[in-house]
């Protein structure tokens, strides 16, 4: 009958696996408790950078590794006035935070309601356009998708919206301007108010009426 051959333990190769252990545990732990230092936000016009790190959980500048990306997306956007959030970590101890905002497009009187880009009701208020009176359901629904594509900084401008339909086009808008101008527009050409700047140029400072919705020229008061 044949021995067993008995093998011996190499208390070397023990030591060795036990020591690199610890060190990848010990390594471990460091890492765990290195913090997030530098926060970056892009996108924010509606909250402070320090509000979107309140939002987001970071206030306190938690471990790095232990703060997921994606937990601190779904933080972000459990909120009405974010509509994306894409988190980006360049490094260890960075996070940059790039926010797309659901932002107001105009307070719609008949309702008593601020309107967000998603179509969502509020009652925050905000200094956007007001619609002064009501608009029917299906051109509401066109009139707010109008809205949204156009360039925000020109909504602003904008102080008070009127629905004004006439005998040519039921979708037609007279839109009070905050330098005093006012301008007719038709929902089938509303991304003409992207130019108004450069319109209202043209006519040295004029006020009156510009008239885009049919033909594009300009009615001086008085």
């Amino acid at each position: 009958m044949a021995k067993k051959k008995k093998r011996k333990i190499k208390v070397k190769n023990v030591l060795l696996v036990f020591i690199i252990t610890i060190v990848i545990l010990f390594c471990l732990a460091l890492l765990t408790d290195v913090k997030i230092n530098n926060i970056v936000i892009k996108g924010n016009t509606i909250y402070s950078d320090w509000e979107i790190i309140e939002k987001a959980g970071l206030e306190d500048y938690p471990s790095s590794l232990k703060t997921l990306s994606k937990t601190i997306e779904n933080r972000l956007e459990d909120d009405d006035y974010i509509q994306s959030v894409n988190v980006r970590r360049p490094s260890l101890t960075k996070v940059v935070i790039e926010i797309k905002e659901n932002v107001p497009l105009f307070y719609y009187l008949p309702a008593s309601k601020t309107i967000l880009a998603n179509n969502k009701e509020v009652t925050d208020n905000f200094s956007v356009p007001t619609v002064i009176n009501y608009i029917p359901d299906n051109i509401y629904k066109k009139f707010v998708s109008a809205m949204k594509d156009i360039n925000y900084d020109i909504v602003k401008r904008i102080s008070e919206i009127k629905y004004d339909p006439n005998d040519v086009d039921d979708g037609r808008f007279l839109l009070s301007m905050n330098d005093g101008n006012q301008v007719y527009l038709t929902l089938n050409n509303f991304d003409k108010i992207d130019g108004y700047l450069e319109i209202i140029k043209e006519f040295d400072n004029k006020k009156g009426i510009l008239y885009l919705d049919s033909g594009e020229y300009f009615e001086v008061k008085g």
